[in-house]
């Protein structure tokens, strides 16, 4: 309390005491007893009542012991049981969990990781991938301001995410990997990676880069073999010694027809090789007969147009241009959509050719745009011109339902720069964004699409959209959810298709270990999205003809399924309506391929650098008591004594308030009675 608060008090202690004496001892006539009382209750009314306008505040210390937290992480994926250390694993951390002497000296946290962390409810190692990287980013941020050593029980071999060795470095707990995992060392022949585009052109080569791997000492030769079907169309012959452990080999192949084409790649085996799953791989490409080349005219330079033919060209089906006006009139045949970036009155004959053949557009306005010009264009756009700009951020319309949308957290994009009055659309327009200003929408539009005379238009108001890719990564570490945002608008502006009830989107193939994911839009008969819907995915197997049907959820605006973990083979789908005659239907296939049986031993070296790098020490799963014994000794893992300080101020007391109130009560009693009243 400061010296200031107890001057105060003293202060009040004093005038209370004095006003209580002038009232009941100055010329007074009572009871010489009775007058005391009454100047004792009064003193503690009114010392009572200043105490509560002085208010002074008062600190309580709370003493407590934080121990340590211990956290265990075990690797749940597929790989521990093929490598046959499940039941180590289970040994190994129920020993871990009954120790009373590790309870007693830690919090013990237990977690399992695959492809994310989760509590450990029960360990089935039937994860499809495991990413070591995210469980140690995790564990870092979540016990950053404590002491928690980390133990993560794992093989040390990563199928997702990033080189865990260099998370590991940002971590500031030491770390303890128990190595699950045989460290014999077997010769083996493995497809170490494979590099191929997923979409090739029909009568054109596709290249394909390979590398091969050996472990061992002996020199031995194998084949390399590129199947399609029953037929060889590549075949090699490669020679590994000690010294020559790897090997890159780049072929081309040719696209004869078109659809998904699916190959097998394989290395002959060893005599006594242990592992043959990694000797061979699965691939496909989708063989398309033509290229949708994308005209984007410009009279000026941007940012904005780099970013836009960045995100469309990550589809390898399209093709972007960047073009003057007049080089796009000179070539206009030559593309199937064209992206106008803030069009003015050199864009006159542009959009004169583009409505004589009925062309699908693009609008992208800004701060340059002449809006009197689009408005006499056929366009069907009217804007005030203000000659004034604004800076508006996006928010979602997750009502949007000309085709799906992903998900994508507009909420901190940064905002683009658009003309201050709202451009008004002459024809039925859907929104994809709007435009809001300090989070308050304004109900423009920020993105819409719009269709008439069988002809497919967007309108992107504002400038500054290489922003939002940069944003994109900077969220997620890729521009993939960006680009896939903008090649679904471009998707869209490319076809002619008219509208479903039901919407799907869904790949031609998924690789062995990708999530199988299907996506559906329901729309009633006037093409409003419909979310009280039921639908279910019907799916066959066209191997064996085994049926399937699945119901798919509702996620954020999208009817859902997930197929991961299926079979692999050719599949034929169908989602419909369980009320109503209304279905969509397409067909996939899923390429044989499991990540977590590619490894036939432990990754001992990675496992025990992060040890050393983080001043913690690698086991091996024999090694248990040991690690415990290490724990339990480690003088950095003690039970810190804390203190709480508590700041309370008096008026908070309820106690004094309710002395005031007795003492009151007690005093004009006591005067009551006495007739002084």
């Amino acid at each position: 309390m400061q010296t200031e608060t107890i001057i105060y008090i003293i202060i009040a202690g004093i005038a209370a005491l004095l006003l209580a004496l002038f009232q009941y001892l100055y010329k007074s006539k009572l009871n010489s007893n009775l007058k005391y009382l009454l100047t004792a209750l009064r003193t503690i009314s009114i010392f009572g009542i200043l105490l509560l306008l002085i208010n002074p505040k008062f600190e309580s210390l709370t003493y407590y012991d934080e121990k340590p937290t211990l956290v265990i992480a075990v690797d749940n994926s597929e790989s521990i049981s093929y490598l046959k250390q499940d039941e180590s694993a289970n040994r190994i951390i129920n020993t871990l969990k009954a120790n009373s002497e590790l309870n007693e000296r830690f919090n013990v946290q237990t977690y399992s990781f695959g492809k994310s962390v989760n509590s450990i409810d029960s360990l089935s190692f039937n994860e499809r991938q495991s990413n070591l990287s995210l469980a140690l980013k995790q564990f870092g941020e979540v016990y950053a301001n404590q002491t928690a050593p980390i133990v993560v029980l794992s093989d040390g071999n990563q199928t997702y995410g990033s080189d865990y060795s260099y998370t590991a470095k940002g971590v500031k707990q030491p770390i303890y990997p128990v190595i699950l995992g045989d460290s014999t060392v077997y010769s083996d022949l493995s497809i170490k990676q494979l590099n191929v585009n997923r979409y090739v052109y029909l009568k054109n080569k596709f290249p394909i880069e390979i590398i091969a791997n050996y472990s061992g000492n002996e020199s031995i030769t194998t084949e390399l073999k590129i199947w399609s079907g029953n037929s060889v169309v590549y075949r090699k012959t490669l020679q590994f010694n000690n010294s020559k452990s790897s090997e890159i080999i780049s072929t081309a192949l040719i696209a004869n027809s078109v659809g998904v084409r699916t190959y097998r790649l394989e290395l002959t085996p060893l005599a006594n090789e242990k592992n043959t799953v990694n000797n061979s791989k699965s691939f496909g490409v989708e063989v398309i007969d033509q290229k949708t080349n994308i005209a984007l005219v410009a009279e000026r330079l941007h940012p904005d147009l780099g970013a836009l033919k960045k995100s469309i060209e990550s589809n390898e089906q399209r093709s972007v241009s960047i073009l003057k006006p007049k080089e796009y009139l000179s070539k206009i045949n030559d593309f199937q959509l064209v992206i106008l970036y803030q069009p003015n009155n050199s864009f006159n004959s542009v959009l004169e050719e583009i409505k004589d053949q009925n062309l699908n557009t693009f609008i992208i306005t800004g701060a340059t745009t002449d809006l009197d010009f689009l408005n006499n264009t056929h366009l069907k756009l009217f804007a005030t011109a203000t000659n004034q700009t604004e800076d508006f951020q996006p928010e979602l319309n997750r009502n949007y339902n000309t085709f799906i949308i992903d998900n994508l957290d507009f909420s901190n994009y940064p905002p683009l720069e658009s003309e201050f009055a709202g451009i008004e659309f002459l024809t039925p327009t859907d929104i994809i964004l709007y435009k809001t200003v300090n989070g308050i929408n304004t109900s423009d539009a920020m993105l819409a699409t719009y269709e008439f005379d069988n002809m497919k238009h967007a309108l992107l108001s504002g400038e500054g959209i290489w922003r939002w890719r940069a944003q994109a990564y900077l969220n997620s570490e890729s521009f993939v959810d960006f680009d896939n945002f903008i090649n679904k608008l471009v998707q869209y502006l490319s076809s002619n298709k008219k509208r479903n009830r039901i919407n799907i989107d869904y790949k031609s193939f998924y690789n062995g270990n990708d999530d199988v994911i299907l996506t559906a839009q329901y729309f009633n008969k006037n093409f409003e999205f419909d979310n009280s819907v039921s639908l279910s995915v019907i799916l066959k197997n066209k191997e064996d003809s085994s049926l399937r049907e699945v119901p798919l959820l509702l996620n954020n605006g999208n009817y859902t399924v997930d197929l991961s973990g299926i079979d692999s083979g050719l599949y034929d789908f169908t989602i419909k309506h369980n009320s109503e005659a209304v279905s969509a239907s397409g067909s996939f296939q899923v390429l044989e391929y499991n990540v977590e049986q590619q490894f036939l031993n432990a990754d001992i070296d990675k496992l025990k650098a992060v040890a050393k790098q983080s001043n913690g020490y690698a086991y091996f799963s024999t090694e248990v008591d040991e690690l415990v014994s290490s724990l339990l000794s480690d003088n950095r893992y003690t039970t810190i004594q804390k203190s709480t300080k508590n700041i309370v101020p008096l008026i908070d007391w309820k106690y004094l308030l309710g002395l005031i109130a007795l003492s009151l009560f007690i005093e004009w009693f006591i005067r009551k009675y006495n007739g002084l009243i």
